[in-house]
């Protein structure tokens, strides 16, 4: 996913981007990095880790001026590297420039394939680069128009902020697939993947930056332009709303926790059971979990506890640190379960073994029944726009019925959120496309062709998943 953010005409540009990091951490955990600028000079700290251990006040104060952007990274397409970590920062005929991006270019495979053969060489893996060499092989005048010819040529997802000698620039893709918001701080402006960031350094949130929109920040103010006359509807990611954003944040103009807290009470119209006790899996899974126990009449509970010195599961990029992690990060608490029928909500169910392990400890703390509520459909497809759901072998439910999966988790019973029901939480409409739900219906807005490069960006592979070898064999 990752997250970006950027800020133009401040004195303290990096320690405000820093702070902005910090806020966005929960969007990527393997790489951070800052590019400021004084005149036509740039500088640039990348590390790999989290902001907090990566920058010091002595490290902050190497990064000068009053603009800079800054990136945290979690690696979908190209590997986790310090070569990869971004910004990017590169000089070229039109002077230097810095990069950074959310999201997936999901024709990256034959773009990067093309430019090789016409004598471009890479330096990192990322998707990211052929944004970089399209760039510097753009022959038009200036750096607004050649940005304009590279977006183009651009089929993916992509939220991205450019930091050139005299200007900060924000683009997103057509579809939006990827959030983008603006915001003003005193003079300066602010640009940020969620409105989080925002509340921590007191900034005023403007509006999200339109899909196909580029919004151009300099000395003269802020100029919106667009991609293309003609776009194409607009696609946000519904798992923004079911995961990934930090529940203080608007997407689409909505609260991500009220809509949180929707999905649980539409999952608990869809879902009754008689039950004691209402119990979250922390932290994404604690707005749905209120609004089902509201909605249900029944107890809520802290029946799980995480431990916050450990990162999220879900986006480790080793299959093993995933699979340690679960056992570190949450702890039953037995006072809350023992002897009770418990209903366990969380926001996702994605491989299965992490459920597993959760309904084991429940029930080694003295849970009578176990009855997990998911507050979405099941991931039964692989996302081509920047979530880690490499291949069909690794989601559960594309292979596995409910009542499989119901057997293999060990719960008591097991239920999903119909689409529906999330279209009907998220301000959307079944009947039409509001909202890119592909991981769950597999209707892609755009989709790649395996044979242009597209398997390599979501690593397909053959061998079953460990969760298909575990429930295939009991």
């Amino acid at each position: 996913m990752c997250g970006v953010f950027g800020i133009y005409g401040h004195d303290e540009a990096a320690n405000i981007t820093y702070l902005g990091l910090h806020a966005l951490q929960h969007r990527g955990q393997e790489s951070v990095g800052i590019v400021s600028r004084t005149g036509a000079d740039f500088h640039r700290h990348a590390a790999m880790g989290h902001v907090a251990e990566s920058f010091s006040q002595r490290t902050l104060e190497k990064l000068p001026g009053r603009a800079a952007i800054g990136h945290v990274r979690y690696s979908t397409a190209g590997s986790s590297d310090i070569r990869n970590a971004q910004p990017f920062f590169f000089e070229y005929a039109h002077g230097g420039i810095a990069l950074a991006h959310n999201g997936n270019l999901v024709d990256a495979g034959e773009q990067r394939s093309r430019l090789e053969r016409g004598g471009s060489i890479f330096q990192t893996s990322s998707d990211t680069e052929v944004i970089v060499h399209l760039l510097a092989q753009a022959t038009e005048p200036d750096t607004i128009s050649r940005l304009l010819a590279v977006l183009k040529q651009l089929t993916g997802a992509y939220s991205l902020l450019l930091l050139t000698e005299t200007k900060l620039i924000a683009a997103r893709d057509p579809r939006g697939f990827r959030p983008l918001v603006m915001g003003r701080l005193k003079d300066a402006f602010v640009v940020s993947s969620e409105t989080c960031p925002f509340d921590l350094i007191e900034a005023e949130f403007i509006r999200e930056i339109e899909p196909g929109e580029v919004v151009v920040i300099d000395g003269d103010g802020m100029r919106s332009l667009s991609t293309s006359e003609s776009r194409p509807p607009p696609a946000p990611c519904v798992f923004e709303h079911v995961y990934f954003a930090r529940p203080d944040s608007l997407l689409n103009g909505r609260s991500v926790y009220r809509v949180r807290e929707q999905l649980g009470r539409e999952l608990a119209r869809e879902h009754p059971v008689p039950a004691d006790v209402v119990i979250p899996v922390p932290d994404s899974g604690v707005p749905a979990a209120i609004g089902y126990a509201r909605e249900a009449g029944l107890d809520y509970e802290m029946g799980l506890i995480r431990s916050h010195y450990v990162g999220r599961t879900f986006i480790e990029p080793q299959d093993s640190i995933r699979h340690f992690g679960v056992r570190l990060k949450l702890s039953p608490v037995r006072a809350a379960v023992v002897d009770r029928r418990v209903v366990v909500v969380d926001d996702s169910l994605v491989r299965g073994t992490t459920s597993r392990k959760i309904v084991h400890m429940l029930r080694n703390a003295g849970a009578r029944e176990i009855h997990l509520r998911i507050s979405a459909p099941p991931t039964t497809n692989p996302c081509y726009y920047g979530i880690d759901t490499p291949s069909r072998s690794e989601l559960i439910a594309s292979s596995h019925d409910v009542s499989e999966i119901e057997r293999f988790v060990t719960c008591d019973s097991l239920r999903y959120l119909s689409h529906g029901g999330l279209m009907s939480a998220v301000g959307g409409s079944e009947s039409r496309a509001d909202f890119c739900s592909a991981c769950f219906t597999g209707d892609y807005p755009l989709r790649p062709d395996a044979s242009q490069g597209g398997a390599d960006l979501v690593r397909l592979r053959t061998t079953p998943s460990r969760a298909e070898s575990e429930i295939s064999h009991g």
